[in-house]
């Protein structure tokens, strides 16, 4: 069992930045792929951002490609999403989620991923 647990979220002007942070029960960062999804009230779940277990492949959805960035602090167990020039579509419940099934890649797909964090709003007004 992995248990994840997300913070930084919060109340930002477009424009503005955020970091949220992922803290991962045990040393999993090496085991696990590690990704952040978010949803919107009325829409689907989608992928934002991953980094494979080793560190060395990360995956961006388009619409954040160049403003977010994915990291990791091993010593920490704990993966970080830096998020700048935040625009109201970010708003969003973002989640960090695991997969133990593929450390070596990093997948868009929910279902790709057994363990899920509470979530972390972030409210980004005009």
């Amino acid at each position: 069992q992995v248990q994840l647990v997300e913070s930084g979220g919060g109340l930002v002007q477009a424009g503005g930045s955020l970091r949220l942070s992922c803290a991962a029960s045990g040393r999993t960062f090496s085991r696990y792929t590690m990704g952040w999804f978010r949803q919107a009230p009325g829409k689907e779940r989608e992928f934002v951002a991953g980094v494979s277990g080793s560190g060395g492949t990360t995956n961006y959805a388009d619409s954040v490609k160049g403003r977010f960035a994915i990291s990791k602090d091993t010593a920490k167990n704990t993966v970080y999403l830096q998020m700048n020039s935040l625009k109201p579509e970010d708003t969003a419940v973002y989640y960090c989620a695991a997969d133990g099934s593929r450390p070596y890649y990093v997948s868009r797909g929910s279902m790709q991923y057994d363990y899920w964090g509470q979530g972390t709003q972030v409210t980004v007004s005009s």
